[in-house]
């Protein structure tokens, strides 16, 4: 996982690009406070760099360290690069990334692990794609090397080859390479190397039980550790079939995919070739061929095709680990994220995190520049405004080659945005391509939300909102709808209110609340929400001029309960009772007698 780099001053801003550079992380703006950030970074796992004191990091982490097996790196660097320092995580991978980070700045890691020091390598943290599996032993087995005792290797290792591990063939310390599963034994540390390809396929709706079964069955009769499992590998038509996710999630491994055309071409290598699933889907094996493919072409089936009632599963092992994001393909993702309405500190950590993990970026153009060095990396593909379905279609088609994608959109997506148009797309384009595509909808702060707090608590009783755009809507529903809402006496919010050529609706609107409600009810005026310019003003119904409202604008107008109370610095609170003073008991049924 590539390291939040965390500046604390703009000073060491440049420091913390060049870290970002060389790890593929991205700079973290500290705008709820260093110490913030950096908690809520760790409290997520993900690793941390922070470009400034190590003292800051150590008070603020110490109330959050517990186990040092579940926490993620921490490194301290030097605002100007002279010192990389990592504090948490060492064999957790802060280590590593503490070398990295050096070798690009031009220093010398500060590396105080013992282990690491005396032979260059960490026993417990063996490099990726590769698993410990009794980590409990390495004290053990550690301690006794620190002592001079010898290891011998049984196995390939290739990741000790520039190590100063003394060997000997009589070794006291076995260091052990297998995918099978052994007897955990307290002379020898055993390392799985992802090398196995778990290929399977089931029946449309299979029951994730009934999967999960047999390959739990099948691993364990064959002798095999599930941590040497690389992946969980299928046909692309059953991308989006949960019983192969579930297997893989169980497993904490990546799912790929290949199509009929490359299954195949693995048909000589099948141990059971089947006409029956070449008639239905163009291949002669779905489980044994994804397999075969995922692991190449040096592998062989080391288990041939085992089945259930509606299921498939087959394992076949590569000479090395795999790197599942080499072959096939993912399912595609598309991460319809919620932005907020502008500033990072509305945006939440489920966005930060689905933005930070895409590799390509889609949106308007402005609310992309929003994102800031938030957006990373990631492929960058923007639009004009009003092209929405435009978009939405990209982006659909982007994660349909197994692309993870952040559709990105301002407010909430799923409030006049652009979950609807996705789902719409996917309910009606008739694309079996696009609805394999994993969709998830990341919430955000919206724009009626952000405007009731900027001004107390308006939205406190029954409330409605109505878009007063009739690009899509015509003007007589909408006008119906303005008419119930004012009728059932609701806080009402106005989204796009006004725009350059639509002048005349909110006038309507106003006409049709200004014959249900008091002249005087406060109407809430909220432009350019989180950005700079921003500004938040307070009138009341009869006063509200439609022409100083613009399209950036949100405007809240109060039901007939809703009150405005005078603020001490000249501005004004705004907020509709939930009916508190009327209740048995309450102070508020009694007058300040002041």
């Amino acid at each position: 996982m590539s390291p939040d780099v965390i500046p604390v001053t703009a000073s060491g801003r440049a420091t913390a690009g060049r870290i970002a550079e060389a790890t593929g992380g991205r700079v973290v703006d500290p705008a709820a406070g260093v110490a913030e950030t950096l908690r809520a970074a760790f409290r997520r796992g993900r690793p941390c760099v922070l470009v400034g004191a190590a003292g800051i990091a150590v008070r603020a982490l110490s109330p959050l360290i517990a186990d040092k097996s579940d926490e993620p790196p921490v490194l301290a660097v030097a605002e100007d690069g002279s010192a990389v320092v990592p504090l948490l995580g060492g064999h957790r991978g802060a280590n590593d990334l503490a070398r990295t980070i050096a070798a690009a700045l031009g220093v010398a890691p500060a590396i105080t692990t013992a282990s690491d020091l005396r032979f260059g390598v960490a026993l417990d943290a063996p490099p990726p794609g590769w698993t410990l599996a009794n980590p409990g032993r390495h004290k053990e087995a550690a301690a006794a090397l620190l002592k001079g005792a010898s290891a011998r290797v049984e196995g390939h290792l290739p990741w000790l080859d520039g190590s100063s591990i003394p060997r000997a063939e009589d070794g006291a310390v076995a260091l052990v390479a297998t995918t099978r599963r052994l007897e955990d034994r307290l002379d020898r540390l055993v390392y799985h190397p992802a090398a196995l390809a778990l290929g399977v396929g089931c029946e449309r709706g299979c029951d994730p039980d009934e999967l999960w079964n047999l390959v739990r069955a099948t691993l364990a009769e064959a002798g095999l550790a599930p941590e040497a499992v690389a992946c969980v590998v299928s046909l692309d038509l059953k991308a989006d079939e949960p019983a192969v996710h579930a297997v893989a999630s169980r497993l904490g491994v990546p799912t790929r995919f290949f199509d009929a055309t490359r299954l195949e071409a693995e048909t000589p290598r099948l141990a059971n070739p089947s006409e029956v699933v070449f008639r239905e889907v163009g291949c002669h094996g779905v489980a044994e061929g994804a397999a075969l493919a995922a692991a190449g072409p040096e592998a062989m089936l080391a288990v041939p095709k085992n089945r259930s009632t509606r299921a498939t599963c087959a394992v076949a092992e590569a000479p090395a680990p795999i790197d599942a994001a080499t072959i096939g393909r993912a399912r595609g993702l598309v991460a319809v994220v919620g932005t907020g309405p502008g500033t990072p500190d509305w945006r939440t950590p489920e966005v930060d995190a689905l933005v930070a993990a895409a590799d390509d970026l889609v949106g308007y153009d402005l609310y992309l520049d929003l994102l800031g060095p938030a957006a990373g990396r990631a492929a960058r593909h923007a639009f004009p405004l009003g092209a929405e379905e435009e978009r939405a279609r990209f982006a659909l088609d982007l994660a349909a080659t197994g692309r993870n994608v952040a559709l990105v959109s301002s407010g909430d997506p799923g409030i006049y945005a652009m979950a609807t148009l996705v789902f719409e797309l996917l309910d009606r384009a008739g694309r079996p391509d696009w609805r394999r595509v994993e969709v998830r909808v990341a919430p955000g702060i919206s724009a009626l939300q952000a405007a009731a707090a900027r001004v107390g608590a308006p939205l406190g009783h029954d409330f409605c909102t109505v878009s007063l755009s009739d690009l899509l809507t015509p003007w007589e529903a909408i006008e119906g709808r303005l008419r119930a809402a004012a009728e059932g006496d609701f806080v009402v919010a106005f989204y796009n209110p006004v725009s350059r050529r639509r002048r005349t609706q909110l006038h309507a609107a106003r006409a049709i609340l200004m014959g249900h409600r008091p002249a005087d009810t406060p109407v809430v005026l909220a432009r350019s929400l989180g950005r700079p310019e921003e500004t938040v003003s307070v009138t009341t119904l009869a006063e509200l001029d439609p022409e100083t409202v613009d399209m950036l604008t949100v405007v809240l107008v109060g039901s007939s309960a809703t009150r405005a109370v005078p603020r001490g610095d000249g501005g004004t609170w705004v907020y509709t009772p939930r009916g508190y003073a009327g209740k048995p008991g309450s102070v508020l049924t009694f007058k300040d007698p002041t």
